[in-house]
């Protein structure tokens, strides 16, 4: 099969298409004719040699895929056959035409997504649902501030926040993308970084009230300002380092507001934990998109062969939504 290999830490030009064998699927895995793969920041970190995959995993990037059930390894319980049209979410693979995944990572895609759009949808609802909802407990009322608007983690947020009855506050870098998180994606509040400060712009537009929640991708460049920006009793939940890993932290401030500060990551967590995302995502976010009241946002796919314009594409900003391969 053809997949995409890093030749070295770097930007765009050192990922390769190469043939390599075929995955076989071992226990308890399904293997996957891939017919799309989702790009995300941790591919770029990969590729850059700042995120190796975790232990075990393939070194072929690629974090989510939507595809057709091609085998089974033994010991499959799910109750999947031959041609099943799915998503799922990987440790590590994705650009490529096949890959075999633990099943309970494993769902049928939503009720009226394309196949294509689909792969835009198993690493942000998973990790998007895992931190708001399940580590966050991101209530209806509440306020939550996204950052990164309009990439695909924050297009993905603003929605689910939205359905689930929050008040939605997001951050962008243009007045051309604060435009889209209000107008296109529903945001409540929509404020860009660039030209104010977040956490007093919230206030101002938040009847003074700071954020409930904070799903943060920038880390250690926004750890006091994501501080400054919470309401008392808040929850800032750090997913990304984009801004660094280190940061001060006044934890004076931290005990006033008896406030709490999160990190996850979702690439490495053993099999069963994603399993138990993905059931949850399958209940609680599945149904929103099938009712329409998440939209899947793919910004542009590109061929398999053409990964190197696909990562140039994601590494300029550009887009809103996801940026997809297609096989």
């Amino acid at each position: 099969m053809k997949a995409v290999f890093i030749s070295e830490p770097g930007g765009p030009e050192v990922l390769e298409i190469r043939e390599v064998p075929a995955p076989q699927p071992g226990q308890g895995e399904v293997l996957i004719d891939v017919v799309a793969a989702g790009l995300n920041r941790a591919d770029v970190q990969q590729r850059r040699g700042y995120y190796p995959p975790p232990p075990g995993a393939s070194e072929i990037p690629g974090l989510e895929v939507s595809g057709r059930i091609a085998g089974f390894g033994p010991g499959v319980t799910k109750p999947f056959s031959i041609g099943d049209k799915v998503v799922a979410l990987l440790s590590g693979g994705g650009y490529a035409q096949q890959v075999a995944v633990p099943s309970e990572q494993v769902l049928r895609i939503p009720d009226g997504v394309d196949l294509v759009t689909a792969a835009a949808l198993p690493e942000v609802a998973a990790t998007v649902y895992s931190n708001l909802v399940m580590t966050a407990q991101l209530q209806p009322g509440e306020t939550v501030l996204i950052h990164g608007a309009t990439g695909g983690i924050g297009t993905m947020a603003i929605q689910l926040a939205k359905a689930l009855g929050a008040t939605v506050a997001a951050t962008a870098g243009t007045d051309e993308k604060v435009s889209t998180a209000k107008a296109f994606l529903g945001a409540d509040i929509a404020i860009n970084y660039a030209e104010e400060d977040f956490a007093e712009s919230l206030r101002a537009q938040n009847g003074g009230k700071g954020a409930d929640v904070i799903l943060d991708v920038v880390g250690g460049k926004y750890l006091q300002k994501n501080v400054d920006a919470l309401a008392d009793y808040g929850r800032l939940v750090v997913i990304g380092l984009q801004g660094g890993a280190k940061g001060e932290l006044d934890l004076g401030q931290l005990l006033r507001k008896r406030a709490a500060v999160v990190a996850t990551a979702l690439r490495p967590r053993p099999a069963a934990e994603k399993g138990v995302i993905m059931t949850a995502v399958r209940d609680s976010v599945w149904p929103l998109i099938a009712d329409g009241r998440i939209h899947p946002l793919v910004a542009k796919t590109f061929p398999l062969d053409q990964a190197r314009a696909a990562h140039k594409y994601f590494d300029s900003g550009e887009h809103v939504g996801k940026v997809l391969l297609v096989m």
